[in-house]
């Protein structure tokens, strides 16, 4: 039973690293700058370090390896919160969500609603 578990636990990481590296080049496509680090052949173990840089100081560390799984999220160089488990990868959904919702298009010059008034020359 517990070798299945490890088993099972060791497909979970990999699905992790892999959606890691997806989101870290999501991210490098709409211009922040986000890494992801992995380490590990797969059959000893696989682990990945995902860091991203979501603007305004604001920064995010996903550590996944067969020793486990952590979030932590930091402002202008202070940890604002750590989670592990289950909860750091509802974390990780909320920014692939975030990721998902399009981003504001540079608005097009509009042209005035109205050409202005035309003065009519004046009679001297």
């Amino acid at each position: 039973m517990f070798f299945r578990l490890a088993e099972q636990y060791r497909a979970v990481v990999l699905d992790l690293v892999l959606s890691l590296q997806g989101l870290a080049r999501s991210l490098q496509d709409r211009g922040l700058a986000a890494t992801c680090y992995t380490c590990g052949d797969g059959r000893n173990g696989q682990g990945a370090s995902f860091v991203a840089n979501l603007g305004e100081n604001h920064m995010v560390r996903f550590l996944v390896s067969d020793f486990g799984i952590s979030w932590v999220e930091s402002r202008d160089g202070h940890e604002l919160v750590k989670l592990e488990g289950a909860e750091a990868i509802q974390e990780l959904q909320r920014v692939a969500e975030m990721l998902q919702q399009p981003t504001p298009a540079q608005p097009e010059p509009m042209e005035p609603a109205t050409k202005p008034a035309r003065r009519s020359p004046s009679k001297h």
